[in-house]
This record gives C-alpha cells, structure tokens and sequence, in this order.
C-alpha cells in the first residue's frame, strides 16, 4: 500500500483544476503571479494542478515521469507523476519529485528561487546544499 500523499492534507482549502487545458492555463497564470517563469514547469500530461493558497502549497500531477532538456543550459531534468512545494513569490520550496541530471548522478531539487530579478538569474538548490545558478531566460515557455 502506498503511504499517503502530502496532497491529501492540502486539498480541503485548495483550488484544484483538471484536463491538460485548465492545468496549462492554472500553471502559467500561477507562474506569472509569482514571478517565475512560464516553462520552469513541463505543462504536457498534467492531469491534475491543485493550489492551496491559503498554505501556498502546489501540486502537479501527471500521467507518467517526464524528463525535459532545457537545450539552452543544456540541463536534462526529471518530473515525476507527483510534483509538490510550497511556493511564494519568486520562490518554489520543499519540494518533491523533480531531479537534475549532474554528471552521472540524479539530485534531487529542492528549491528553485530568484533572488534578485535584476541579475537574470534563477538558483536551483538541491538536496544535497549544492546550488547552480542559470539564465531565467532558459526557462521560457517554448512555443
């Protein structure tokens, strides 16, 4: 038996979308609210975005794990079925079920955030405390 999502104790109080268009469209207007950009987060097969705003707790579900390169950083990242955070503005926190690839391992992704939006930079933060920064503009929703 599968131990219980932390989905499950924010639903309650949240706004929950279903279909790949309204999960697109959630997505992209919650990115934008927050000042994050609109292709940090793969929006194809989303079956499901939940936004418990109140906790600022996200999730996003899929049909299946997603790995996605950002061609312009030449970074290869994985999405599992279940993504999760808390989130606030400019930043994604605690999260769970998104990975780089890092030479030959996958590390886990913890935090992602912009620090100052004048540099153009975006950090990611793993678990294991190391952080890389890179271009915001790398994360733009692909046409």
């Amino acid at each position: 038996m599968a131990p219980p999502s932390p989905v499950d104790s924010y639903r309650n109080n949240a706004e929950v979308f279903h279909g790949e268009a309204a999960c697109k469209k959630m997505l992209v207007e919650l990115l934008k609210d927050l000042g994050l950009p609109l292709g940090l987060i793969p929006l194809n097969d989303v079956t499901e975005v939940g936004y418990n705003k109140q906790d600022g707790f996200l999730w996003v579900l899929r049909k299946k794990k997603v790995e996605h390169n950002f061609k312009a950083i030449k970074q290869l990242v994985s999405y599992a079925t279940e993504v999760t955070a808390m989130v606030e503005p400019r930043k994604i926190k605690k999260m769970t079920g998104l990975k780089a690839r890092e030479m030959l391992l996958w590390l886990s992704v913890v935090e992602v955030y912009i620090d100052d939006p004048a540099s153009g930079n975006i950090i990611f933060k793993t678990g294991t405390g190391l952080a890389d920064s890179f271009p915001v503009s790398a994360f733009e929703l692909e046409a």
